[in-house]
């Protein structure tokens, strides 16, 4: 991939992951998805066992539940994105987090295997489009119904995780 981003247009993707879309700073996007990985790390290395459990009001997700939603949710990006870059235009399915969350059961699981694992998962990303031919980035599918480009679905890999980072930052790590 070039050097330099453009954002896809919002006709490359279902329009409910704009707010995803808009995260993603113009620039090289594996140098963001890589920084992205430091950040990621740097801020839930410290987290203990006992912090993991830690939900900022009842109902929310727990520290590990979050890093597990990232994993899950980076595993289904990136897969479709699989797909689509490969020129398979299968339909592709939606998923409910909250479901994922609950069959994970993330709680048994420490916080260094979770984010061990958010490691693994991003190094599997990035060799992924590391190794897309320059065209499959344009290249498109079909999901829940609606047109997505391989770019869109990298785009939104990184925009779900840094959601989710900033939400980590204001609602979890003040009360660390």
């Amino acid at each position: 991939m070039g050097a330099v981003l453009k954002r896809p247009t919002a006709g490359e993707y279902p329009t409910h992951f704009s707010k995803y879309i808009n995260l993603v700073p113009e620039g090289d996007l594996i140098a963001l998805l890589e920084q992205q990985e430091r950040e990621l790390a740097e801020l839930f290395r410290p987290v203990t066992e006992d912090q993991g459990a830690y939900r900022y009001e009842p109902g929310k997700w727990s520290i590990k539940e979050l890093l597990g939603h990232i994993n899950d949710t980076e595993r289904m990006m990136a897969g479709r994105a699989l797909r689509i870059a490969r020129g398979d235009r299968t339909p592709l399915a939606g998923f409910e987090q909250d479901d994922y969350v609950a069959s994970a059961k993330s709680e048994r699981l420490s916080v260094a295997f979770l984010l061990e694992e958010a490691v693994a998962v991003r190094k599997a990303s990035l060799t992924l489009f590391k190794g897309l031919p320059e065209e499959a980035w344009s290249y498109s599918g079909l999901l829940m119904e609606k047109e997505i480009s391989a770019l869109s679905l990298a785009c939104i890999i990184y925009g779900h995780t840094q959601h989710h980072l900033e939400i980590f930052k204001e609602r979890y790590l003040p009360h660390l």
